[in-house]
C-alpha cells in the first residue's frame, strides 16, 4: 500500500471519528449516554489526524518522499499591493499541517494602502465582502499551464475577522469542514498544470468568478477568476501553493518563489506586477 493511499485512509478514519463525536453528541441531548462514549471517538480524531501529521513531517524532513525540491520559480497570483499571512518564509509548514499539500502554501490579502484593509476586534462581528480591498481582485495564471480541476458553486459568507468569530470559525465550523473534505476547506477552486510534476492551487475563489473550464490552456497572466471567501476563510484572502499531483489530498507540497519577489514574510507587504505573457507560438 502507497504513503498517499495510506494518508487518504487514515485523514478518512480522523473525518469519521470526528462525525462519531459530533452524532454522539447531539444524541446525548436526547438519550442517557455515558461519557466517555463521546471521548473515545474525539481522542481518536486528535491522535490520528495530528500523528498523521507529525509522522509525514518527519518521513518529508528525513527525505522519505523524495530529495528536496528546490523552490519552483512563477510569477505572482494577483497585481497590486498585497500583505503575506501564513507565509512559508517564516515556517513549514506554513498553516501548521502538511494535509492537502499545504507545507508552503502562503494567504495574501490586498492592501492598496496602509490600513485600508478593516481590522480585527471585537465589533462590529462580521463585515460584508465588499469591505475588504481583496474581494474581486482578479487571479492570475502564474504560468503557462493546463486546467485541471474547477470548483464553483460554495457561498461567500460573511468575514469572521472578530473574536467572536474567530472562536467560532475555530471550534466548530473549520472542525465541521474537515468533515466535507478538501473542497469544503477550500471552497471554490482551480488546480493548474504547470508542467514537470508541479501544479498550481488557488483556494476561496469567489463563487461565480472563474472563468476558465477544465481542459483549457491558460497563458501566464490570464485572468481565472476573482478573489473570494468561500471555504474555510476568514476574510477574502488569496490561499496559493504549489504541489506535486492535481489531487490535494495525496498531494505534498512544493517550494515556490514569486519572480522578482520572492517568499514574503508574514506582515510583509509586497507590490506584483502583471506577468509577462509569452507569445504566441
Amino acid at each position: 500500500m502507497t504513503s498517499a493511499t495510506l494518508r487518504k485512509l487514515a485523514r478518512n478514519a480522523a473525518r469519521a471519528c470526528l462525525l462519531i463525536f459530533l452524532a454522539i453528541l447531539v444524541t446525548s441531548f436526547f438519550a442517557d449516554i455515558p461519557d466517555w462514549w463521546s471521548w473515545v471517538p474525539l481522542i481518536l480524531w486528535i491522535l490520528i489526524g495530528f500523528g498523521v501529521n507529525r509522522r509525514l513531517a518527519r518521513a518529508e524532513e528525513d527525505g522519505a518522499t523524495g530529495p528536496a525540491r528546490e523552490p519552483v520559480a512563477v510569477a505572482a497570483p494577483v497585481t497590486g499591493r498585497w500583505k503575506a499571512l501564513n507565509s512559508p518564509a517564516d515556517k513549514v509548514p506554513s498553516h501548521g499541517t502538511r494535509a492537502y499539500g499545504q507545507a508552503y502554501a502562503i494567504d495574501i490579502v490586498a492592501e492598496p494602502e496602509p490600513n485600508s484593509r478593516p481590522g480585527f476586534g471585537w465589533w462590529p462581528l462580521v463585515r460584508r465582502n465588499e469591505a475588504f480591498p481583496a474581494f474581486g481582485a482578479p487571479l492570475l495564471a502564474v504560468a503557462d499551464a493546463t486546467v485541471v480541476r474547477v470548483a464553483d458553486g460554495s457561498r461567500d459568507h460573511l468575514s469572521r475577522t472578530s473574536w467572536p468569530a474567530a472562536v467560532y470559525l475555530l471550534a466548530l465550523e473549520g472542525p465541521a469542514r474537515t468533515l466535507g473534505g478538501a473542497r469544503r476547506l477550500l471552497g471554490n477552486h482551480v488546480i493548474l498544470d504547470l508542467g514537470n510534476g508541479v501544479h498550481a492551487l488557488y483556494a476561496h475563489v469567489r463563487r461565480g468568478s472563474l472563468t476558465v473550464r477544465t481542459g483549457d490552456r491558460v497563458r501566464a497572466g490570464e485572468t481565472l477568476g476573482q478573489c473570494g471567501d468561500s471555504g474555510n476563510s476568514s476574510e477574502p484572502h488569496v490561499h496559493f501553493q504549489l504541489m506535486d499531483a492535481a489531487d490535494p489530498v495525496t498531494a505534498h507540497g512544493v517550494p515556490f518563489t514569486w519572480q522578482g519577489i520572492g517568499v514574503p514574510r508574514n506582515g510583509e507587504t509586497f507590490e506584483a506586477g502583471a506577468p509577462r505573457t509569452t507569445p504566441a507560438g
